[in-house]
């Protein structure tokens, strides 16, 4: 059950990176049950066309592109066409993201700057975009961070840091542009069902001699004691780039089943 009404964002043109599988196609989801059309951007546009296949049979309303995030040109072009067939952008969700598992004592330079790099670099390529797009017109910008950027999490130092980065962003993006009418939000999955999670567990596997299916599964808020799906997400982040999200603004909302309480 969507937490808003089925024609919230109708009319509304948003685009979300890395939309291709997990969260991101959760956030597509649950935009387009809300009446909205996307965008899908990702590295590998032929994952994208089969999510959007999946969720828009007939391609009314959505549009798969290629992209990279730490490439302000491609999203650009992304924009471009994106307008062109769907229309003036009013909302932007900056999901795409990696993580990478090693020990702090371990992280060289080109790792550490390649998790920045995607993270921040990326999410601040994304708002910019976004905000190009919205052409004064004003919009939404949603940021995916995590809890890992409240917290901190073993073996995940600089995707901790990143997280923490773009918490610190929305921040001031959303005080920074507020005159020009764009509401900027954050929200901060935990032990979301998707691929990274899964690859979390493949490493964590090697290293511990456990099954990554066990630690999968054991990963999952203590409140909840299930997993959150990548739907749930998407349904909060549609609802904060909706009309009935403005009085909420520049803030990093735990989406995380009440593991963090703050």
């Amino acid at each position: 059950m969507s937490i808003l009404a089925s024609d919230a964002l109708a009319g509304h043109a948003i685009v979300v990176t890395g939309a291709a599988r997990g969260i991101g196609a959760g956030i597509v989801q649950a935009i387009l049950a809300t009446g909205g059309n996307v965008a899908l951007i990702d590295l590998d546009v032929e994952a994208a066309r089969s999510t959007a296949g999946r969720l828009d049979p007939d391609g009314a309303r959505t549009l798969a592109l290629a992209g990279d995030v730490t490439d302000p040109a491609t999203l650009a072009a992304a924009v471009a066409a994106a307008v062109k067939k769907l229309g003036p952008l009013s909302g932007w969700v900056n999901n795409a993201g990696i993580v990478q598992m090693i020990p702090a004592t371990e992280f060289s330079p080109e790792k550490w700057d390649r998790e920045f790099a995607v993270n921040v670099a990326g999410v601040m390529n994304g708002a910019q975009a976004a905000h190009r797009a919205f052409a004064g017109k004003g919009g939404a910008i949603v940021n995916i961070a995590s809890n890992a950027g409240k917290v901190g999490f073993p073996n995940m130092a600089a995707y901790n840091a990143t997280k923490a980065a773009v918490i610190n962003l929305t921040r001031s993006l959303a005080r920074e542009w507020a005159g020009e009418k764009i509401n900027v939000n954050a929200v901060c999955p935990g032990s979301v069902a998707t691929p990274m999670l899964r690859d979390v567990a493949d490493q964590l596997a090697l290293e511990t001699g456990r099954t990554a299916e066990s630690l999968f599964a054991g990963m999952v808020p203590a409140q909840l004691g299930r997993h959150v799906t990548p739907l749930e997400v998407g349904q909060v982040v549609a609802f904060l780039l909706s009309d009935a999200a403005h009085i909420i603004r520049g803030q990093s909302i735990n989406v995380d089943g009440g593991d963090t309480p703050y």
